[in-house]
């Protein structure tokens, strides 16, 4: 398995082919998950690796979470932590989850951010003003990291 693919650069994407093409596509001996962005899919289908493309046998494209699912998601993983009060509220999840669309990634770094900005403004739970300076802050990178 290939994780963070789309950091392939061509020579490393033409290698692959190349291990595919055994026996003239009779059958395949090699069988290689590619995970990646959004970004793997559209630089596989360009051109330049049309022969490459065309051996992929199964595409899969993860679709973010909806809003109950990422309030599910973070609470879990506060659970996982010890925590069992709630820390978070529902404004502040449904911040959470618009500016991340529920992708889990997105969804646990805004939800750490997001604490750290609780526990900075001595809060006792994450609420709306929390989660919001924490993306305001964000998308100039003066407050968090990527």
């Amino acid at each position: 398995m290939l994780d963070e693919a789309q950091l392939l650069d061509a020579e490393q994407l033409e290698g692959l082919r190349l291990l595919t093409n055994a026996e003239m596509d009779s059958h395949s001996p090699f069988a290689c998950p590619l995970v990646g962005q959004p970004t793997l899919r559209r630089r596989i289908r360009l051109g330049a690796f049309a022969a490459l493309d065309q051996r992929v046998a199964l595409r899969y494209s993860m679709v973010g979470m909806d809003q109950p699912e990422t309030a599910d998601y973070v609470g879990h993983h506060l659970k996982l932590a010890g925590q069992s009060d709630t820390l978070c509220s529902e404004d502040a999840l449904a911040v959470i989850h618009q500016v991340s669309r529920g992708l889990p990634r997105a969804v646990n770094n805004l939800a750490v951010q997001s604490l750290v900005a609780a526990f900075a403004g001595t809060k006792a739970i994450v609420d709306e003003s929390s989660t919001r300076c924490t993306w305001i802050a964000g998308r100039d990178r003066s407050f968090i990291g990527v």
